[in-house]
């Protein structure tokens, strides 16, 4: 993922066409009732959530050790040693709205207790 600012214009987009999309759904369904409103709503938003939550994930230093320094990688939350990287797998995690966040990250050990972590930190 590049930058912060560049994920911030692509968002600010995004809430332009979301809500555009919004304002010709209202104008085809007039007398949508306040729930199926809040559906359209909520479809739209959700969809967006779940792309800025996996950009960040992604973005995230701890989703890369074999890029780190071993001084500088997470430490297991059971023993506290450093992590070492396995390799990267992938994952997709369900979020609000039941939208799939797929994570691409480094699969995880803890050389001193031997506990499996993914993704990191």
């Amino acid at each position: 993922m590049a930058g912060l600012g560049e994920l911030e214009a692509r968002v600010q987009r995004e809430v332009v066409e979301i809500l555009s999309g919004l304002a010709d759904w209202r104008a085809a369904h007039p007398r949508a009732t306040f729930a199926e409103l809040e559906a359209a709503v909520d479809e739209r938003f959700d969809a967006a959530r779940a792309r800025v939550l996996e950009d960040l994930a992604l973005a995230s230093r701890a989703a890369d050790l074999s890029g780190q320094p071993a001084a500088e990688r997470a430490r297991c939350p059971s023993c506290g040693g450093r992590l070492q990287p396995q390799g990267k797998k992938r994952r997709t995690v369900v979020v609000q709205g039941g939208r799939g966040v797929r994570l691409e990250r480094d699969d995880a050990v803890c050389p001193a207790c031997g506990r499996g972590l993914f993704p990191p930190g």
